[in-house]
């Protein structure tokens, strides 16, 4: 019995980064082998065990054949004839595909090490075709190491689109990936690889859409609204904002490509059909509801943001009340995170002065000053008690407007 660390942990600690999560592979055992030491099977799919002391992952060495559509369409073989090497070749991109064993010697059959130097990302045979969330976990992998993809691996993505294997992702795996790949450092590589491939036509067309369509007269003429949507996701990924702030960033201008040719590049009054398409492409990747509520909000909202200065105080209000930000003031600050990505997410303008998020919050601020106890107390008509309240809240306001 041979036992040997690979994928992941080997790769980041090459790159200098730090290592998580540790799998190890094991060469010439059998399932009843490592039962007798301790280990725990928990694999379903194929022999996977839990180490008796450390509960990391050891699997058997393996190999696979497609057997059918999608990423479960395989069948396992896991016997001690397998060698390391053909472990490894079943693997989706060379720098996943090295191995380390006892001593710290480096087993490095194809080439990972040469490719993590040169910053790019290759596939390890012709049967990454095989398994359609190899083309999420590049994508995903484009995103966190800002690695380029070799045009070969890039032609194998495009012919899996044409074939039809991305058809057969399911839902939850894709948002497993889109969130991860959302939390990198760079998330735009993520899109700009799925973009290139003609994947995210296939799982979210709704994002796909985006590139094309005219932004603003005072964006640079090659920012459309597919840049200009990119510039405004890595703006929040560098503010290092949660998910949610994330994925409404990546939706809030989902409305723009359903805006009638005659009035582009302008959609205000577009985002009702824009939160349809939030709410479709949400559904459709069964997104959690934290992260849908927040898109929603967003697209629905993001423009009463930009023009927070010229509302009146009763629309500013109604603004609170719509994105229910007396009781939930956290989401409500990552609504304004969002509006403000929207607003630096240009060439140049990642420190314009957009005084809106704490010209809003200092007048939610005023309107939380209001006891509606207190007015509740002193209504004798208790049907008038919203409108006490609201008309105390409005006044509230307008006191923080005349002294900003």
């Amino acid at each position: 019995m041979q036992i040997y660390k690979v994928g992941g942990a080997v790769r980041d600690r090459l790159l200098g980064l730090p290592v998580k999560d540790v799998d190890w592979v094991v060469v010439g055992a059998t399932a009843d082998e490592m039962a007798a030491q301790g280990y725990r099977a928990v694999g379903k799919d194929f022999p996977v065990f839990l180490h008796p002391q450390t509960n990391e992952e050891y699997a058997l060495a393996r190999t696979e054949r497609k057997a059918g559509h999608g990423y479960k369409g395989f069948t396992v073989f896991a016997e001690p004839s397998v060698t390391l090497e053909e472990d490894l070749a079943r693997r989706d991109l060379t720098i996943n595909a090295i191995a380390e064993d006892e001593h710290g010697a480096l087993i490095d059959p194809y080439h990972g090490q040469a490719d993590l130097q040169a910053r790019r990302l290759r596939h390890v045979s012709p049967a990454f075709v095989e398994d359609p969330v190899r083309i999420l976990r590049l994508a995903r992998f484009a995103a966190r190491f800002d690695f380029a993809v070799v045009p070969e691996t890039m032609d194998l993505m495009r012919q899996m689109v044409a074939d039809g294997e991305v058809d057969h992702l399911v839902a939850e795996r894709v948002w497993q990936e889109f969130a991860k790949g959302l939390m990198c450092h760079t998330p735009s590589r993520m899109f700009a690889v799925l973009c290139e491939c003609g994947a995210l036509a296939r799982i979210a067309p709704e994002l796909d859409a985006l590139w094309g369509v005219p932004q603003r007269a005072d964006y640079h003429p090659e920012v459309d609204t597919g840049v200009h949507v990119m510039m405004v996701l890595d703006y929040a990924a560098a503010q290092r904002w949660p998910l949610t702030t994330r994925f409404a960033a990546l939706c809030h201008d989902l409305g723009k490509p359903l805006t009638p040719g005659d009035v582009l590049p302008s959609h205000y009054g577009h985002e009702g059909a824009g939160v349809k398409v939030v709410e479709a492409l949400c559904e459709r990747l069964r997104v959690p509801a934290d992260c849908r509520d927040l898109a929603v909000m967003v697209c629905r909202d993001h423009t009463h943001v930009h023009r927070a200065k010229e509302l009146r105080a009763d629309t500013t209000l109604d603004l609170f009340t719509r994105c229910d930000a007396f009781r939930k003031p956290a989401r409500f600050d990552e609504f304004l995170d969002a509006c403000l990505a929207d607003a630096r997410g240009r060439l140049h303008f990642e420190d314009c002065d957009y005084p809106q998020p704490d010209w809003l919050r200092l007048q939610l601020a005023a309107a939380n000053t209001v006891n509606a106890g207190e007015i509740a107390q002193g209504c004798s008509d208790k049907a008038q008690i919203p409108h006490a309240v609201r008309t105390a809240r409005i006044r509230a306001i307008e006191a923080v407007r005349r002294t900003g």
